[in-house]
């Protein structure tokens, strides 16, 4: 199976590409603004590009990737909010840039020529806190927004319902016949006895090894 080449969107100091790179994924580019964790990753992974503000890319432009992650910022989903805007403020909102850049690329993979089966990136991941099952208005939307979004670049314009629950389980999937299929699940802080931003260290290396795990399976 060739190896596997991911992008990392709002990359931090390089969260992606370290459970990357454990579990046999290379890291071709990031996305990051802030000078100090451009500085960490470029010392950690040399050979990894940096692209700038994810605000000005065009995923049609970018080297194309087997996978695209990101952790778009917390602070409008988190219960520690004063505000919760949630998917409509300023910061949250840009996992909405992280869906058009998906996008783009894979709509640039089939003016190629690619099959459908094979357009690029074929996985998105993507990790933040527990207060985006529970933002939003109604209550507990903007996690239902973002299953529906993600479901969109494969399966179009589809709907995605609220749980009947009235809220989300901790572990969750979507199937969608052979052709789509998305999963979640919730990490602990108590796996490494530390702060939300250490938790997202096993978050991401889970999805790599679950990412690398499908691939080998040929779906």
């Amino acid at each position: 199976m060739p190896e596997l080449t991911m992008g990392s969107l709002f990359d931090g100091i390089g969260g992606f590409p370290l459970a990357a790179v454990r579990n046999g994924i290379t890291p071709v580019w990031a996305s990051e603004i802030d000078p100090f964790p451009i500085k960490v990753t470029k010392t950690h992974f040399p050979d990894m590009v940096h692209v700038g503000d994810i605000t000005k890319l065009n995923g049609a432009d970018l080297p194309p990737v087997d996978i695209i992650c990101g952790g778009s910022p917390c602070q409008d989903l988190s219960i520690a909010s004063c505000t919760r805007a949630g998917l409509q403020g300023a910061r949250s909102g840009l996992f909405m840039e992280q869906i058009r850049l998906t996008k783009e690329m894979r709509d640039a993979d089939r003016v190629r020529g690619r099959p459908d089966e094979l357009l690029r990136p074929r996985f998105m991941g993507w990790e933040n806190v527990l207060g985006a099952f529970s933002s939003g208005c109604p209550k507990s939307e903007d996690f239902r927004i973002v299953l529906e979004e993600i479901a969109r670049i494969k399966c179009g314009p589809i709907h995605v319902p609220r749980p009947d629950a009235g809220r989300w389980e901790p572990a969750g999937r979507i199937i969608l016949g052979t052709v789509f299929s998305l999963a979640w699940r919730v990490f602990d802080a108590e796996l490494c006895e530390a702060s939300h931003n250490c938790a997202a260290i096993p978050c991401v290396e889970f999805i790599m090894k679950s990412l690398n795990e499908v691939a080998s399976l040929g779906m």
